[in-house]
């Protein structure tokens, strides 16, 4: 099964210059809680913004770069595409959950076979130059909706939602 899982503003941004235009712990904790133990299908240049492999977690990563894989020790949790045909068809083979994770233009490429969507919604606007694709979200049903705690560390309202596709 394909899950969507990402953060956004009010205006749809989820990146600026390479990162997060925000600091969320909550949220980051949420995406540990649920992408840990499940494959995780990005961009190269969502791959880059970490700073380094996440525990846990095989990481996908769709690139031209065909020399991309041996720049990483062989034991690394990585395994490359480099096309898009590629990448979904051994998404669709997956029996367990895959979690993409961005970047945006992965997101638009793959909508169309997204079963599920765990989205941050953060009630706040910030300078970013990464938009999330639109979503139709009448095609899916919303299962669960958590509004975030408000803190010292978690300064933004922000609601964790998760739909699943009709």
């Amino acid at each position: 099964m394909i899950a969507f899982i990402w953060a956004q503003d009010q205006k749809r941004q989820i990146g600026h210059q390479g990162r997060l235009p925000w600091h969320l712990p909550a949220d980051l904790a949420y995406f540990k809680e649920k992408t840990s133990g499940h494959p995780m299908v990005m961009g190269r240049k969502t791959f880059a913004s970490f700073p380094g492999f996440l525990p846990g977690r095989e990481h996908i990563v769709l690139t031209r770069d065909k020399d991309f894989r041996a720049k990483y020790p062989a034991d690394a949790p990585l395994t490359v595409y480099h096309s898009l045909p590629e990448l979904r068809e051994w998404l669709l083979a997956q029996s367990e959950l895959v979690f993409v994770i961005g970047g945006a233009s992965l997101f638009e490429s793959l909508k169309d076979d997204v079963s599920r969507l765990y989205l941050t919604e953060i009630e706040e606007t910030f300078e970013g130059d990464t938009v999330m694709p639109k979503l139709d979200l009448t095609k899916f049903t919303l299962l669960e909706k958590k509004v975030g705690q408000i803190d010292a560390k978690n300064r933004y309202p922000h609601t964790f939602y998760v739909y699943e596709r009709k």
